[in-house]
């Protein structure tokens, strides 16, 4: 009886708001992937995408209720805000340098971790939006004599961040998929490929027609690129996002 009830409600409802689901940023990526195809699986309801630069900052607007979905390193967030969300594994995404060309290291093809001993890395330090971000790299550094480069003026968006980081010429920790940048290079780390693990996060409790899409899209392609297969050669986190679908 309460089944056919909430059935009837939901009939007499309406069509569900607009699901908002961040990127991070605007450029391409895996979450760019997921979303494009979400709104395949779903084109008869609205997601729209936003641009929050970081899971800590995105995951505190979920939790709040002014967003609804974000992607990121889930397990490097505080415990307490962790548990107020539900996440979904999607891809383990490799990690890359991005170097000014006239870098010594731009003209490899790839960056071998520890050919970055001595030089200070871009990771976003003092960005409150970005700390699980930066806590993957000073994890990713420790006993590599890298250090992370000192904290720059939050830039928001493609020319505000090159523009930026022109004026400090540090090297800067990306994913394999970050947007091109005028007069730099991106370049892969090898030996060991660093890895971070990439969760679709959406607030516990949450039911929405878009984010049944976003799971599913998510699955496809997961299974079609082999996201979650492991290289021989590579670093994990010891934080590791939990397994299967939570929440």
């Amino acid at each position: 009886m309460l089944r056919a009830h909430e059935e009837l409600a939901a009939a007499f409802a309406g069509p569900p708001p607009a699901l908002l689901v961040d990127l991070n940023t605007d450029g391409p990526g895996t979450a760019r992937l997921v979303l494009d195809r979400a709104r395949e699986l779903a084109p008869g309801h609205e997601l729209m995408a936003r641009f929050e630069s970081g899971l800590t900052h995105a995951a505190a607007e979920i939790a709040a209720g002014r967003l609804d979905v974000s992607f990121g390193y889930v397990a490097g967030l505080a415990p307490a805000l962790r548990a107020r969300l539900a996440h979904h594994p999607v891809r383990y995404e490799p990690l890359a340098v991005l170097l000014p060309e006239e870098h010594p290291l731009a003209a490899l093809e790839s960056v071998p971790l520890d050919a970055l001993a001595g030089e200070a890395v871009y990771a976003g330090a003092g960005n409150p939006r970005t700390l699980e971000w930066t806590g993957l790299a000073r994890e990713l550094f420790a006993g590599r004599g890298i250090v992370v480069a000192p904290p720059a003026p939050v830039a928001i968006g493609k020319e505000e961040f090159g523009r930026v980081m022109a004026k400090t010429r540090n090297p800067v920790l990306v994913t394999v998929g970050f947007l091109d940048m005028p007069g730099c290079v991106k370049r892969p780390l090898v030996d060991p490929v660093p890895l971070s693990p990439l969760s679709l996060v959406w607030r516990a409790g949450l039911r929405h027609p878009g984010l049944d899409a976003l799971l599913r899209a998510a699955d496809e392609l997961r299974a079609a690129h082999r996201w979650l297969e492991l290289p021989p050669d590579h670093w994990l986190p010891a934080a590791l996002t939990p397994g299967p679908r939570a929440g």
